[in-house]
């Protein structure tokens, strides 16, 4: 068997099962011919044989959840809803979106900053000072 079509059809799990390497293959032909000469260009230079036309997509980062099973406009949103009261520029929402899209991809700058940021609001608490907003 092609290790690519074994690849390709161990892949899609039981919706290919009952099609046979030929028959797998020859969709995947029928893919890629339908395709334009561009899209064929870049599955050519990946490798024909390493592409998967039937793999299933990947979360849209918008849909994709965190640990508390809230998506990143749940979380921006929740947030800005609890700060109802104090007056929230546009500036200062773009922040919170780009800390959460960022924390949500685990991208060590931000992961820095928030750590910093909890780190900081707990020291001037434990030493007797309020935070200013």
């Amino acid at each position: 068997m092609n290790t690519s079509v074994y690849r390709v059809s161990k892949s899609l799990g039981d919706t290919m099962d009952h099609y046979s390497d030929e028959d797998i293959e020859k969709k995947k032909k029928a893919i890629f011919d339908m395709m334009g000469k561009r899209g064929q260009k870049k599955i050519l230079s990946m490798g024909f044989e390493n592409w998967n036309p039937f793999e299933e997509p990947k979360d849209p980062l918008d849909i994709r959840k965190d640990v508390t099973k809230r998506t990143i406009n749940d979380l921006v949103h929740e947030f800005l809803q609890m700060r109802r009261e104090e007056k929230t520029s546009a500036s200062f929402a773009e922040g919170v979106l780009e800390i959460a899209m960022a924390l949500m991809n685990n991208n060590d700058k931000y992961r820095g900053m928030f750590e910093f940021s909890v780190w900081y609001a707990d020291l001037i608490r434990r030493e007797g000072h309020e935070i200013d907003s």
